[in-house]
């Protein structure tokens, strides 16, 4: 079994009951619904069968939903006629070239490559002279030049074939609409009715923001978690608030390479992973983590560093986006995911070195403290497995967060907290009844572990009985257990 967590996100490629089965039996723990794409009724329909397939599976699955936040796009955008080849040229005066210019205006649904709409409202009063505009990840590059109330003018420093609803990144400009849009509310609506496990909160921009989504969600009695994506400049500096506010954080180096400068992308990708495993909270690496198998079976030789390196970073999970949603080899990139992580962990736990604290909350903090003393135990003796019950899956993060080098069966009586769960690295999640007191709970691990081959009788194991099953409910417990 491998310790890091797959995160695959569903698609055109993967709609179908017997590839999301396939995904699973090849390990992935997390289904991301992008609603970006699709309709509510098709993610439904994924949902339906993630559910049906949920209780034939071996290992836990949550599914998480990703906001598309304020996301700017150009316009309809029509081209002359086709060329010669029977596609549209992409040189010449087809495409823009460097000091052309072009006037960009809110809300025109159909335009030209030199005179086109935005669906941002707020464009023109938003963008100020000398201001960048960035499209389609950053291939076309505009300057802005002049502006009215109405539109805005541009001159071209790099140009290229423009598209219609590329994207739109403003790097230098403060975008005043809020980081939750209307969609995003009816979405956020769903995934409460639809019971999913995390939302992914896109362009974050400070604490406030996941604040007053949290605040939503506890209003609606909904217990999902909030995943921050940290995809914008504000948001790398608010990072350390923004990430005491989250449940988890994702490095989204797609458009964090398009808003801040390339070279800095692996730096800020170490320095969120390193501030995580500091405060710990889960953190996710995506994008391109292995683009080249979106169209063909082998990733490359620095695809696989970069995994290799992110999982280094301490990262607890690695996300799919094309390759599983749109790519020819789905199956095939999650399984080079595990061997990557197979290698890469076995180096790590030969290698590791000292284990810093963790700021925990003021409740988790002698938990924190345990979960640290359970990392140096196991340095020091043999120990199988770690044991715990974790009801709402608190002891189980910390104790991801400490990075031990043996799994972690975390038990809980509540089948939300155990999806969840799913993210943490090296975290076993078990569904099972709360135990009479801390000698059944041993008793019932023992018949789980000795059933599913993860231990043999007479292993070792270290096992945490966790506030609940405490006596007096105060006391805090580390236990070494031969399994009889």
């Amino acid at each position: 079994m491998i310790k890091t967590k797959i995160i695959a996100t569903l698609g055109p490629a993967t709609s179908q009951e017997e590839n999301i089965k396939a995904l699973i039996d090849s390990g992935v723990n997390v289904f991301r619904l992008n609603f970006s794409h699709g309709s509510l009724e098709e993610h439904a329909d994924l949902l339906d069968t993630i559910n049906k397939l949920r209780s034939r599976s071996s290992h836990a699955l949550a599914v998480m939903g990703d906001l598309c936040g304020p996301k700017i796009r150009t316009s309809q955008i029509e081209h002359s006629p086709k060329g010669s080849h029977g596609g549209p040229e992409r040189r010449g005066n087809q495409g823009l070239k460097k000091g052309d210019e072009v006037v960009i205006i809110p809300n025109v649904e159909t335009g030209t490559i030199n005179r086109f709409g935005t669906n941002y409202e707020h464009f023109n009063r938003d963008v100020q002279l000398g201001d960048r505009v960035l499209i389609d990840d950053g291939l076309i590059k505009l300057q802005v030049i002049g502006k009215d109330d109405n539109q805005t003018t541009c001159k071209v420093i790099v140009g290229g074939f423009i598209q219609s609803h590329k994207g739109i990144n403003l790097p230098d400009t403060k975008v005043s609409t809020p980081s939750i849009t209307e969609r995003d509310w009816e979405c956020v609506a769903w995934a409460v009715e639809h019971q999913l496990d995390y939302l992914a909160l896109s362009f974050v921009r400070s604490a406030e923001e996941i604040n007053h989504l949290k605040k939503h969600l506890r209003d609606q009695g909904s217990p999902i978690k909030i995943v921050s994506k940290i995809e914008k400049p504000e948001a790398v500096e608010n990072l350390e608030s923004i990430v005491h506010a989250s449940d988890a954080v994702l490095v989204a180096r797609g458009d964090l390479g398009v808003e801040m400068d390339l070279a800095q992308v692996p730096l800020i990708q170490k320095r969120i992973t390193k501030l995580c495993r500091r405060l710990g909270k889960p953190v996710i690496v995506a994008t391109q983590m292995l683009q080249s198998m979106i169209e063909v079976p082998v990733p490359t030789r620095a695809e696989v560093s970069d995994v290799a390196n992110a999982m280094m970073d301490f990262a607890d999970a690695v996300m799919l986006s094309g390759e599983t949603a749109v790519g020819e080899y789905p199956v095939e990139a999650v399984r080079t995911i595990k061997q990557i992580a197979r290698n890469t962990e076995a180096f790590m736990d030969e290698h590791s070195g000292p284990r810093p604290p963790i700021e925990a909350a003021d409740e988790l903090a002698v938990t924190a403290t345990l979960a640290r003393s359970v990392a140096q135990i196991i340095d020091d003796v043999d120990a199988r497995l770690v044991v715990t019950w974790s009801q709402a899956g608190g002891t189980a993060r910390l104790l991801s967060k400490s990075r031990i080098d043996v799994p972690i069966i975390a038990f809980s009586s509540d089948e939300l907290f155990c999806r969840q769960m799913s993210l943490h690295y090296g975290v076993i999640p078990i569904h099972a009844e709360l135990p009479v007191d801390t000698q059944d709970f041993i008793r019932r691990a023992e018949e789980t572990i000795l059933a599913k081959k993860w231990a043999e009788r007479f292993d070792r194991i270290i096992v945490l009985p966790g506030a609940a099953l405490a006596d007096p409910p105060t006391s805090h417990t580390i236990m070494l257990h031969n399994i009889s």
